[in-house]
């Protein structure tokens, strides 16, 4: 017999979309770790220093190949991903009407600068 004719409830359309579907699901892999190293690729033993400078002072595990052959390209994304990200901004609170005013006189915001 088909579902048609007996009800068994709403059927979800989106069934283990964790499971399958190239999620991400374990959030805890942070990339630079011991455990989870960048895997970079240059194309000289020169360059490889200067990159393993650098992941020392990002503090950063990697693992550096080297590839020296024609036309090899280097890929050092991860890495530059990792040392161009943003840090948090913060603003400054600005006081509601009924707080003190933030000069020092002693009246509410609403009545002195507000």
């Amino acid at each position: 017999m088909s579902d048609k004719f007996f009800y068994k409830g709403r059927q979800d359309a989106r069934q283990h979309h964790t499971a399958r579907g190239g999620f991400q699901t374990n959030a805890s892999q942070k990339s630079g770790s011991r455990k989870f190293p960048l895997t970079l690729v240059v194309t000289s033993e020169a360059r490889k220093q200067e990159i393993e400078a650098q992941v020392a002072r990002a503090k950063l595990h990697a693992d550096i190949r080297v590839d020296t052959r024609d036309g090899a390209v280097e890929s050092i994304t991860e890495l530059t991903a990792l040392q161009n990200k943003g840090a948090t901004v913060t603003t400054a609170r600005v006081p509601s009407r009924n707080d003190p005013c933030s000069c020092g006189s002693g009246f509410k915001f609403k009545k002195c600068c507000g």
